[in-house]
């Protein structure tokens, strides 16, 4: 082994001693070991015990350590501390701005643990309030995170849909004689994308010119061709003729239980097709967009007659949930409410943290009565856009939120939402998010799992038992439009409306820049077939104000 690969071992091994808060000295003393096998010019590996131990820095203790590593390529204190430290907090470790003080900080007091959640923190404006960070430092390390997220492989729909929509351009307008589509995961509008798929009857030799002018790296595979450039994400160009074209880009956007219940229906017979809709003709099938297509049931209903209009994004009527500068937002109360009305929303529903989430600012008692003159201050100066009184009042450890009953009565909603201890076993997460959903001062459950996409898989739940319960209790479940949570799943979007349970979609905006990221809560609410009338944020203002007066009827 080479000194520097064996050094690698004790300079972990110091800073993850140093994570958990271990003595000093010993820290220290692995610190110089590391420096010391760097510039060491002869190998260790060729010398004697003695010649080893005698050396400054390394002496008989790390020397028997060093004769381990080289005997069994491992170190067993070193696997120890790898035991105790979850994964996460050894990838922080290879973010550069982020040593190990800065990382105990993050794990200790923010209580994160991933690369993912840290992001989310930064956008959140979590960091700058804690020792050790600043606006500065938090730029720059959510900078770094971000550039080594897009190196690992998997993009959210959010981060690759401006790629996706210039690349379709730039086909059109290079070879306006060809045919291309960005098809697969990106025209299902699935949450996240390993890879885009790109149908095109394109010659491959045209392709391969284009592509290598771009700089881009071309792999030839059995079915494709593979591509990938400085950011390391993958294209797969699939080549076809003007006969294979639509067909191809059906199979591309169907999930593949449902291409296989098309392939059986009687009248499907395999044949060029003029264009997409001509796929749905044959079958005599009404026309199933492609983020729909993911179960074969849809297709009976389908058969039956046309399918009920998905929500858009101009059914948005106004934003829900979101965060001013009285907790961890950017802007201002009123900067939030003037952008809001400018872009044609008709309310604003203010939902600032509450006194429990003490790293975002959360509102005391005191500080609530502030807010709500404010509040009622602009409502006069801007009306008739109105904004109402909301908290995103933490759900407790037992399941109740976080004010009296006298507190929450001043709100016009509220919405119950976990942050805190995500650590949790089913049982415990159901026991906590049953008991705020009876609790009558709830409107709203939001993100009902904690995910965060491609970083946290969020507490276990019974989504089955929480939307019955909604029900039962008149409560609304939160889809977060966040691109990084996406939650409620959509998968269960559709079941929840059987059982006459609203959805929301929500910004969870900490920044007026948040308002657009409902756009990508619809794009999973598509996948589930919602309509406006099932959205809660759909509703006009006279609609959400009955809403309120039902919400409020409702706490008795």
């Amino acid at each position: 082994m080479h000194n520097y690969e064996i050094g690698e071992y004790f300079a972990l091994l110091a800073k993850l001693m140093d994570i958990h808060g271990e003595n000093e000295f010993k820290t220290k003393s692995y610190s110089n070991a590391a420096f010391t096998l760097d510039k060491l010019t002869e190998p260790v590996s060729d010398m004697s015990p003695s010649q080893l131990y005698a050396i400054r820095g390394i002496g008989e203790a790390i020397g028997k350590k060093i004769e381990e590593i080289i005997a069994t390529k491992s170190l067993s204190i070193l696997d120890a501390y790898l035991q105790k430290t979850p994964p996460g907090i050894l990838e922080m470790l290879k973010i550069k701005g982020l040593g190990p003080k800065k990382i105990v900080t993050i794990w200790k007091e923010l209580e994160i643990e991933s690369i993912g959640e840290l992001l989310y923190a930064c956008e959140e404006n979590r960091l700058i309030k804690y020792k050790g960070f600043g606006e500065k430092t938090q730029k720059n390390i959510q900078e770094s995170l971000e550039f080594y997220l897009h190196h690992q492989g998997n993009y959210l729909y959010e981060q690759v849909e401006n790629l996706a929509l210039t690349l379709q351009q730039n086909l059109n307008e290079t070879f306006p004689n060809h045919q291309h589509i960005i098809s697969g995961h990106f025209k299902r509008q699935m949450e996240w994308l390993g890879f885009l798929d790109v149908v095109t009857t394109l010659p491959a030799t045209n392709l391969t010119n284009w592509l290598t002018d771009k700089m881009f790296k071309i792999e030839k595979k059995e079915e494709y061709f593979s591509c990938k450039g400085e950011d390391n994400f993958e294209i797969r160009w699939h080549l076809t003729n003007p006969d294979t074209f639509f067909w191809k880009d059906f199979t591309l956007s169907c999930d593949p239980a449902f291409l296989s219940a098309w392939e059986l229906l009687p009248n499907f017979k395999l044949h060029p097709f003029q264009s997409e809709a001509a796929i749905f003709e044959q079958v005599g099938v009404h026309f199933i967009p492609a983020a729909q297509r993911e179960q074969p049931k849809i297709i009976q209903n389908a058969s039956k007659k046309t399918l009920p209009a998905a929500i858009n994004p101009t059914d948005i009527k106004g934003i829900i949930h979101s965060h001013s500068t009285w907790s961890d937002g950017i802007h201002t109360i009123e900067q939030m409410a003037l952008a809001a009305k400018q872009k044609g929303y008709e309310y604003l529903i203010i939902s600032d943290h509450s006194k429990s989430a003490f790293y975002a600012n959360g509102l005391q008692a005191d500080r609530i009565l502030a807010q709500h003159k404010e509040i009622d201050a602009l409502n006069k100066k801007l009306a008739p856009f109105v904004i109402f009184k909301s908290i995103e009042s933490d759900i407790l450890n037992d399941g109740s939120l976080d004010y009296p009953e006298e507190v929450l009565a001043s709100f016009d909603i509220v919405i119950a939402s976990v942050h805190s201890n995500l650590k949790m076993t089913e049982e415990k997460a159901m026991m906590r998010l049953l008991n705020a959903i009876s609790n009558p001062y709830t409107s709203i459950l939001g993100h009902p799992t904690g995910r965060l996409l491609l970083s946290r898989k969020g507490y276990p739940v019974d989504h089955e038992a929480i939307i019955e319960s909604c029900a039962e209790h008149n409560v609304v479940i939160e889809l977060n439009a966040h691109p990084r949570r996406l939650d409620m799943d959509w998968r269960y979007i559709q079941a929840a409306v059987e059982n006459d349970v609203l959805i929301s979609i929500n910004p969870d905006a900490h920044a007026i820049a948040g308002f657009d990221d409902c756009k990508y809560g619809v794009l999973v609410a598509q996948k589930a077939g919602l309509t406006k009338a099932s959205n809660l944020s759909s509703f006009s203002l006279s609609e959400m104000m009955e809403f309120i007066e039902f919400q409020q009827a409702k706490r008795g």
